[in-house]
């Protein structure tokens, strides 16, 4: 087994999107490669994948409730944006790229973004009028513009029927993206 990742320390945020199951594969694909995931999940992406798959997978709690912040005294979020070498967000929901955008912190996932001085990968997935809005296209710009990178989405078939962009970025090349950024 190629341990290409090996040490390297992953977040990975997951939104709600009909996509988080891929996170399953990805967090899977991460491990085998030796990297320590470590999983976050948002409460809406709780409704599409259970936060047990993604623990077993990651051999890691999942960390999902910002009041929830464990048994030391320093806030979690703190403590796993200070550890991660990378932080990846896949997939990413319109929502979740305007709360980063606009410096909101509502829940763990997006308190932990504003912490993170780490590398960040995020991954759309979403309708494709909702990608093209020209409120997602500025939240886009301004986290480029900030030092975000982004992978994706594709074109294909989407789950609400409609054929266009918004399909999460394959998760091969999800895979190749962060061990590219993880040798910088």
């Amino acid at each position: 087994m190629d341990q290409l990742l090996a040490g390297k320390k992953i977040v990975l945020g997951v939104t709600g999107s009909i996509a988080a199951y891929k996170a399953a594969d990805l967090t899977s694909r991460l491990v085998k490669l030796g990297a320590d995931v470590m999983p976050v999940m948002t409460a809406a992406a709780q409704k599409f994948i259970t936060p047990l798959t993604l623990q077993t997978l990651a051999r890691q709690p999942v960390a999902a409730d910002l009041w929830d912040e464990g048994n030391g005294w320093r806030p979690g979020h703190i403590e796993l944006a200070e550890k991660a070498d990378l932080l990846l967000v896949a997939p990413a929901t319109a929502d979740v790229i305007a709360q980063f955008a606009n410096g909101m912190a509502p829940d763990l996932l997006s308190s932990l973004f504003l912490m993170a001085r780490c590398p960040v990968l995020i991954a759309p997935a979403m309708n494709g009028k909702m990608w093209t809005h020209p409120a997602t296209v500025a939240n886009v710009a301004a986290l480029k513009a900030r030092g975000a990178e982004f992978i994706g989405p594709e074109e294909g078939m989407l789950a609400c029927g409609y054929e266009g962009i918004g399909r999460l970025w394959p998760v091969d090349g999800i895979v190749d993206r962060v061990a590219v950024m993880l040798r910088r």
